[in-house]
C-alpha cells in the first residue's frame, strides 16, 4: 500500500494500551490512505496516564483509542463525557476538539450493532464473566437492547456487585452451576500472552447448555472460548468482530468520514494480518 508524504499539517491519532497491538493501527491507516486523508496513526504505552493524557491536549492530538487498563483511570483527566460513556463509567475512544478532550465509548455500539446483526432474542438468559470497562460496557449495551434476565460473573466482588446492581442483575463469584442462553466473555481469559492464555472463561458444561456464545477477546481470532462453543455447534460471536466495528466508529469521530463498506472490509483484511491488542 503507498504511503502518503508526512508533513507539518498531518494529523496524528493514537492509541494507548498496556499492551499495544497492530489492529488498530493498520486498520486506521489503511483508510486514511484510502480516503487520502492527511492523518497518520501511531500506537503507544505509558506508565504515566495523566502526563499522556495531557500530551494529547498539549500537541493537538486529534483521538486516542483506549485499552485496558486505562478506561476507567482517565475519566477524570477529560472535560466532559458522550452520554453513553457517562453511563457506562468507562471511556475507549477521546476525541480532541480545540483543546477539549471529549470520551466516548464505541465498544458500547459495537455490541449493540451485534445483538441485532446475530439477532439475539432480547429474551434470552445471558451471564457474563468480568466487571471492568469492557463489561460495563457490554452490560449497558444489553439493557438498552431490552435484555432484563442475566448474572455477572467476576472474581472482584467489589465491581462485580456494583456493575450486578446498577442494572437489576445477580452477581456470583464463580460459573459453577450456570445456566444461561447467551454467554459473554469480558475479561482477558483466552488472550494470548497472557497468564490465562489456554484457559476457558466458561466450563464445557455451560458452554453445552447455552445457545449463543460471544467472547470480546480478538486476539487469537479463535480463543479456546470460541473453539470450543464451534465444536458444540453453538451460535458464535468473535472478538474480531467487535474491534472491526468499534474501530470504525472511532475512525469517524476522529475524522468525520465515512468510508465505503468495500473499503471497510479491505482494512479489516488487511489489520487481520497483524496481531490485535486487548481493548
Amino acid at each position: 500500500m503507498p504511503t502518503r508524504p508526512i508533513s507539518k499539517d498531518t494529523r496524528l491519532c493514537m492509541s494507548l494500551s498496556a499492551r499495544p497491538g497492530q489492529f488498530g493501527t493498520r486498520f486506521q491507516n489503511f483508510l486514511y490512505e484510502a480516503l487520502d486523508l492527511d492523518y497518520i496513526y501511531k500506537a503507544f504505552t505509558t506508565t504515566d496516564l495523566p502526563a499522556a493524557i495531557n500530551g494529547i491536549r498539549a500537541l493537538g492530538i486529534r483521538g486516542c483509542a483506549i485499552s485496558m487498563p486505562f478506561k476507567e483511570a482517565c475519566i477524570p483527566l477529560l472535560d466532559e463525557l458522550d452520554p453513553a460513556a457517562a453511563a457506562i463509567g468507562a471511556v475507549n475512544t477521546i476525541v480532541n476538539d480545540a483543546g477539549r478532550l471529549r470520551g466516548y465509548n464505541t465498544d458500547y455500539i459495537a455490541i449493540r450493532r451485534l445483538l441485532d446483526r446475530h439477532q439475539v432474542p432480547p429474551s434470552a438468559r445471558f451471564a457474563i464473566r468480568g466487571s471492568g470497562g469492557m463489561a460495563r460496557a457490554v452490560v449497558c449495551a444489553l439493557h438498552d437492547a431490552g435484555f432484563r434476565h442475566g448474572r455477572v460473573i467476576a472474581r472482584n466482588r467489589t465491581a462485580g456487585q456494583s456493575l450486578a446492581q446498577g442494572y437489576g442483575l445477580e452477581w456470583r463469584a464463580e460459573t459453577a452451576d450456570l445456566a444461561a442462553e447467551l454467554l459473554i466473555n469480558a475479561t482477558p481469559i483466552g488472550m494470548t500472552g497472557g497468564p490465562e492464555a489456554a484457559t476457558l472463561a466458561f466450563e464445557p458444561a455451560r458452554i453445552a447448555t447455552a445457545t449463543i456464545v460471544l467472547d470480546v477477546v480478538a486476539i487469537p481470532p479463535e480463543t479456546p472460548l470460541i473453539r470450543a462453543a464451534r465444536d458444540l455447534g453453538k451460535q458464535v460471536i468473535t472478538g474480531a468482530e467487535v474491534i472491526a466495528i468499534q474501530a470504525l466508529e472511532q475512525f469517524v469521530l476522529y475524522t468525520g468520514q465515512h468510508p465505503t463498506g468495500e473499503q471497510v472490509q479491505q482494512a479489516i483484511a488487511y489489520a487481520g494480518e497483524a496481531p490485535v491488542a486487548q481493548r
